[in-house]
């Protein structure tokens, strides 16, 4: 039987019990209602469970969904979606400036720097912390100082802790030709697109007709396939974020923000409004808030003008400061000034985050990209195999720390070879016709739309 994943009422409820004691409500009547109709508990990394419920578990499962979605947060004022009410809650909310056009070597870099770091973290995506180290230290390559590899690391050790299986035949170093498939390098292609049919204007409808023309729905997942499906099933946005859609605080919001910075140099406050208008098709309240403080972080990077810290500071300050993410993002900034070891640091978010929250969701994920930066002072390897090295998303960790890092950087002469020529100026992807392009043209094309009126 073909088991769709990310898509099944019975392998989204446990999710949403989840999300729901996260974003403030109270969900455990609804909870004993489905353990005690012999319902799962959510898939631990994958998207479906592996036998399918029966119809009643899955009628069960929809209205239970219903059910959920009704209940009232006692954290609603403090995180809204709305874009008026999350600018109303930001009392630093950066001063729209019109910003000016980076570089095209200075966005080189950053498409490098975000394919050198979500190429890093593929073949240990889904995989625990002991795992990555584990695997990293049989090989002599921990702390990270390249691409993982398979050479040398005992058979008893793959046996336990197996490479991720979509990514080991194309990402580790023995293998790597040119920049595989992914979708943190999807994304950004499609914003791309979208600023080219639809300029800086564009709305969230417009997402959704290029995701419609340009995604196939095979190639997303989690909250975007969710999404994807209610487009289909007739839903319009901000619905589509909303209906029975318990990844909406997720990371896919976060990975999609990239464009949005590189296009608004000097101007976090357009950047972040970009993203919330790309973001809200698919994510509500901290997935939206991760998506834009990620651009507005990329905005002020992008000028060359500030460090690390700095970019890090605007990024908060359009983020509501009560919220879980803000909350997250601050501390682990602490936590990364206050460590000298990152282990430590890295040891400490997992105690707080990873028995409550999914690997995959965007708070402790962008708290464990914050704290990366920081501590690597936002050097571009020490960025990015911090992040990686973190474990949770890897390959988007690591991709948006070496985005930002790149920025940094200002140049492609600037981030050390062994990690961009394996890529050959070469990426994969089944997004438009961008199939084999560079990674310079791509920066030509990004320069285009910053200075386009």
């Amino acid at each position: 039987m073909l088991r769709l994943t990310w898509v099944q009422p019975e392998d989204l409820i446990g999710h949403e019990l989840r999300q729901a004691a996260q974003d403030g409500r109270e969900p455990s009547a609804v909870a004993a209602r489905w353990r005690a109709a012999g319902g799962p508990e959510a898939p631990l990394t994958a998207g479906a469970s592996p036998r399918p419920a029966s119809p009643y578990l899955r009628l069960l499962a929809t209205d239970l969904l219903d059910e959920l979605a009704d209940l009232p947060s006692a954290l609603a004022d403090d995180e809204p979606t709305d874009l008026a009410r999350i600018t109303s809650l930001c009392p630093d909310w950066p001063v729209a400036t019109g910003g000016r056009a980076a570089r095209p070597a200075r966005l080189e870099a950053a498409w490098l720097g975000r394919a050198v770091g979500c190429l890093l973290g593929k073949p240990v995506e889904k995989l625990p912390l002991t795992a990555i180290r584990d695997l990293a230290r049989a090989t002599g390559n921990w702390p990270l100082t390249g691409y993982f590899t398979a050479r040398g690391v005992p058979g008893e050790l793959l046996a336990r802790h197996s490479w991720n299986r979509r990514s080991a035949a194309t990402s580790l170093a023995e293998n790597i030709d040119g920049m595989p498939e992914d979708d943190d390098l999807n994304y950004p292609l499609l914003n791309l697109l979208v600023l080219q049919r639809h300029g800086r204007a564009f709305t969230t409808t417009d997402v959704a007709r290029v995701w419609l023309d340009e995604l196939p729905a095979g190639r997303t997942f989690t909250a975007e396939r969710v999404a994807y499906r209610n487009l289909l099933s007739g839903l319009e946005p901000p619905l589509t974020a909303r209906r029975h859609n318990p990844f909406r605080e997720w990371i896919g919001a976060l990975i999609r923000a990239d464009v949005h910075g590189w296009t608004n140099p000097g101007d976090p406050a357009a950047a972040a409004g970009q993203a919330h208008r790309d973001a809200t098709l698919t994510h509500t309240a901290n997935g939206v808030y991760a998506a834009m403080f990620t651009a507005a972080v990329i905005a002020t990077a992008a000028t060359g003008d500030h460090d690390v810290h700095a970019c890090l500071r605007t990024g908060l300050t359009v983020v509501p400061p009560r919220s879980r993410l803000a909350r997250a993002v601050r501390r682990a900034v602490r936590l990364a000034r206050d460590h000298t070891d990152f282990d430590t640091v890295v040891d400490l978010l997992h105690d707080t985050y990873a028995a409550t929250h999914h690997w995959v969701h965007a708070v402790p994920n962008t708290a464990l990209i914050a704290a990366a930066l920081t501590h690597a002072d936002g050097d571009f390897t020490g960025s990015v195999r911090r992040a990686v090295s973190g474990g949770w998303d890897t390959d988007s960790n690591g991709a948006t720390a070496g985005s930002v890092a790149a920025l940094l950087a200002g140049s492609p002469r600037a981030l050390p070879e062994r990690w961009t020529a394996p890529l050959k100026n070469r990426l994969a992807t089944s997004v438009g016709d961008f199939h084999g392009t560079g990674f310079d043209t791509l920066a030509r094309l990004t320069h285009l739309e910053a200075t386009r009126p």
